[in-house]
């Protein structure tokens, strides 16, 4: 696969985005035709199933910003769910910056709602977080 690192133009917001172990950064051009890049990727190149991508862009169609603003999207760490939900916070963030207006629109919604959910950690002595060794009588 070819990396086509696409660049914006002019001014944007910036904001960050978090999600199990992934980091989404953002920055939201306010003037664009409504390309969404990821990792300098298109979105649906980089989000291959379309439930990822609707998750990216909830955000941008619940303002009617879809077609009107670009966004460019550096995301680290975890797998896709992780990767997606942190992006969908991170462009979330980014245009309440732009207009604080759509905060509660987008709260409704629940796209400004930090899922703060990681996995546990592995204790000693046991198989998983929590999973014990079967245990017999004899």
């Amino acid at each position: 696969m070819k990396n086509d690192n696409v660049t914006f133009e002019g001014k944007y917001v910036s904001a960050v985005g978090r999600r199990k172990t992934s980091v989404a950064q953002a920055r939201v051009y306010t003037r664009g035709t409504g390309k969404v890049v990821v990792n300098g990727r298109p979105v649906d190149v980089y989000f291959p199933t379309l439930l990822r991508r609707q998750t990216v862009m909830g955000p941008l169609e619940k303002t009617g910003m879809s077609v009107s603003a670009d966004v460019s999207v550096k995301v680290l760490g975890g797998g896709e769910t992780g990767q997606a939900d942190a992006t969908q916070l991170a462009i979330a963030r980014a245009l309440v910056k732009i207009d604080e207006t759509l905060r509660s629109s987008l709260k409704s919604e629940g796209y400004l709602s930090r899922d703060a959910r990681k996995v546990e950690r592995k204790k000693p002595g046991l198989r998983k977080a929590r999973r014990a060794p079967q245990w017999s009588k004899r």
